[in-house]
């Protein structure tokens, strides 16, 4: 054990491995060390000493943790996607590989008695570990979701921080930076974290999920960490199927109003939430989500369109909806008949007509009286559009044979006199 502490203390050496061709001899010296310690530890063999514990996470600090430079983070453009879609990688990965490995096994180690572990590999330590989730080399950030995984299913004590901390790094991105390198990664842990929740859950993490999973959705860079979030936000409706519509009423009010390739990933959650709502959750929401499904529905951009009609192509949103039909159809009937006259896109309007017909076959009766209400409604407003159109040309043929005004008296002007050619 003292050989052991002796090596680990030696790796402590930092060297510049930008530059191959310095120190070469002395980093494979280092190399060849930390790969005997990693042997060492893989073996099992001695249990660890408290003075073994504190030099390995002296070296692990030395040789992991860092602040990484201005120049060194992507530079990402007004869309908020990288200018270069290649990933940055380290120069000294790997040395840094196997650190990370060596650090990997000693955590999991059976020789390591967290008890004694947990003073040294404490909440200080845990947050540098974290920050290095920001960097660019993703190599790197899958070996710290592994350890940091590790890490909270063997210290239970550092668990509420763990998470604590999490959510601070998803507090800054959501509502200061919008800029970070390890949020898929971070999810990814979470994810494994919200499937071992005990039931019922905890209002801690009810709070987590209205306060920093559904504003997740509200980043321009959502399509870079979109499958995590979705997974994590289907454990909890997994978990307590209640919150589906506290999901559904964050997805409305974060709902992408110019970015068509965010409608088409919120409606594909939406799907998949719907697919699994009871009948008292979906009641809750119903109105304001069959109102926004309608204007994706009417959508310009064809996907967006295609992916609202394709609700219509499961049985168990078939059923809802036809239960709740008296509410639902006279606000999407409007929307599909829109298509069905003027839409540009041949899928499109196929697809409108089959869920047009589906209508039919529902409640044909219902629907027919809805299909007349709506006429009517057009009618009316076709009249009042007429008056108001007639009402200004009255006003305009009084102002065109009125007689010349005095300078300070006000006069009506005619669109064509104001416009600008």
């Amino acid at each position: 054990m003292n050989l052991f502490v002796s090596k680990v203390s030696l790796c402590c050496a930092t060297f510049d491995f930008s530059d191959a061709t310095k120190n070469s001899i002395e980093k494979d010296v280092k190399r060849q060390t930390l790969l005997e310690l990693l042997d060492f530890v893989a073996s099992g063999s001695i249990r660890f000493s408290e003075p073994a514990i504190l030099a390995m996470c002296r070296m692990c600090s030395t040789n992991l943790f860092r602040v990484f430079a201005p120049n060194y983070r992507s530079i990402t453009s007004n869309n908020g996607e990288n200018d270069d879609d290649d990933p940055i990688f380290c120069s000294a990965w790997p040395h840094l590989q196997i650190v990370y490995d060596l650090l990997l096994k000693f955590i999991t180690s059976s020789c390591l008695d967290a008890k004694v572990a947990k003073k040294y590999i404490d909440h200080a330590f845990i947050l540098r570990l974290l920050d290095l989730f920001d960097s660019e080399d993703p190599r790197e950030r899958e070996c710290l979701k592994t350890i940091l995984h590790r890490v909270y299913g063997k210290f239970m004590v550092h668990r509420p921080l763990i998470r604590k901390d999490i959510s601070n790094i998803f507090y800054r991105f959501v509502f200061e930076e919008e800029r970070h390198n390890g949020i898929a990664e971070l999810l990814d842990i979470f994810g494994s974290i919200i499937s071992g929740f005990a039931l019922p859950l905890k209002e801690e993490h009810k709070i987590f999920l209205q306060r920093v999973l559904i504003p997740l959705h509200k980043p321009k860079t959502l399509g870079v960490y979109f499958q995590q979030l979705s997974y994590c936000v289907t454990q909890f409706i997994d978990k307590d199927p209640k919150l589906s519509s506290t999901v559904i009423k964050g997805l409305l009010k974060y709902w992408p109003i110019t970015n068509s390739q965010k409608e088409v990933m919120f409606l594909d959650e939406l799907k998949d939430i719907l697919e699994e709502i009871d009948m008292v959750e979906f009641q809750k929401v119903m109105v304001p989500l069959s109102w926004q499904i309608g204007r994706c529905i009417n959508s310009f951009h064809f996907q967006v369109a295609e992916r609202a009609l394709l609700f219509w192509n499961k049985e168990h949103i078939i059923n809802i909806i036809a239960h709740n039909r008296h509410v639902i159809f006279p606000i999407i009937l409007p929307a599909l008949e829109k298509n069905a006259r003027n839409h540009w896109n041949p899928s499109v309007l196929n697809l409108t007509l089959n869920v047009r017909k589906m209508f039919m076959d529902i409640d044909d009766g219902f629907f027919m009286s809805c299909l007349i209400h709506l006429k009517e409604e057009e009618a009316e407003l076709s009249k009042s559009a007429e008056k108001r159109k007639k009402a200004w040309e009255r006003l305009e043929n009084a102002a065109n044979h009125r007689p010349p005004t005095t300078r300070n008296t006000a006069a009506l002007v005619t669109h064509s006199a104001t416009s600008i050619s």
